[in-house]
């Protein structure tokens, strides 16, 4: 990966940090995005000490937010012309229902959302890269649910199971609508489930009993480590095995079958043409 270009979000903790210093590691330049700038610099240092033969940067940028991630992805392309490898990993669970200060429900705004438009954002610098890899982090919630097309950001029944679980499948359709619209070959897109991984992610925007059974549960039920947790994303990142192989939902390094609703082409299209309009972005990939 030595001069390989890897953008991560959501890469100041969890399976985003465990896959930057693992990338770091195979001498990557790693750009790690997150809300939190004193954390980010901190683990830009820690990188940078750990795996001097890689290199760490940290941008700014809220993922809830549509405006900052396009000034983000303004900057990298001043700065980076040339992308390798693009990693959205950010995610979060809600337990109560939250709008963005733009007016969109949280965890979709998150969790798919931001996955969409930076990867739109973004593919004029990975078009440039003779191999360029999108990686998307998805769930195997995706099970669980179905899109709620006639209620997208749950205004009527709103769960944070729920709120999670639908963007989990937007995820693996997202990445299926992208394969099938993107012009270049040499582009690929992929999809993957990290497995059952002891992070923070259900201590944040919860309550102090939530939060007291995510403790529990992760501390009792069989769990993986962040670094266990980043091993496919890392996979599909760097290994040459991957070459050429696009559109598919992976598991322990491996293809796998992904929810029946995610081969929804209908589902894909009708999601893909609401992303498009919520992001005020069209006729980057036509139908």
């Amino acid at each position: 990966m030595t001069g390989k270009i890897c953008v991560i979000t959501g890469a100041t903790s969890g399976i985003g940090l465990a896959t930057a210093q693992a990338l770091a590691a195979q001498g990557a330049t790693v750009l790690l995005l997150g809300r939190n700038a004193a954390k980010g610099q901190a683990v830009v240092s820690q990188i940078q000490a750990a795996f001097p033969q890689g290199q760490a940067l940290f941008f700014q940028t809220d993922l809830a937010l549509q405006s900052s991630i396009r000034q983000t992805a303004q900057v990298l392309l001043d700065q980076f012309p040339v992308i390798d490898v693009l990693i959205n990993n950010a995610g979060i669970w809600a337990l109560k229902r939250e709008l963005t200060t733009e007016g969109i429900e949280l965890t979709f705004a998150v969790n798919h959302l931001a996955y969409f438009l930076l990867t739109h954002l973004l593919y004029p610098a990975l078009q440039r890269a003779p191999e360029a890899r999108i990686i998307n982090v998805s769930s195997r919630n995706q099970f669980d649910t179905y899109m709620h097309f006639d209620d997208l950001q749950l205004e009527r029944h709103y769960t944070g199971f729920r709120a999670y679980a639908q963007s989990k499948l937007a995820n693996v359709l997202f990445t299926y609508e992208l394969h099938r619209r993107k012009p270049n070959a040499h582009v690929t897109a992929n999809v993957l489930h990290p497995g059952l991984v002891h992070t923070d992610i259900g201590l944040k925007h919860t309550n102090w009993l939530y939060a007291l059974g995510w403790r529990v549960r992760r501390t009792f039920w069989p769990s993986l480590t962040p670094a266990e947790g980043a091993k496919t994303s890392v996979f599909l990142a760097s290994s040459p095995e991957v070459k050429g192989q696009s559109g598919l939902y992976w598991v322990n390094s491996k293809v796998a079958p992904s929810a029946k609703d995610s081969y929804s082409e209908a589902d894909a299209r009708l999601l893909w043409e609401i992303s498009e309009q919520w992001c005020g972005i069209r006729y980057y990939f036509p139908g």
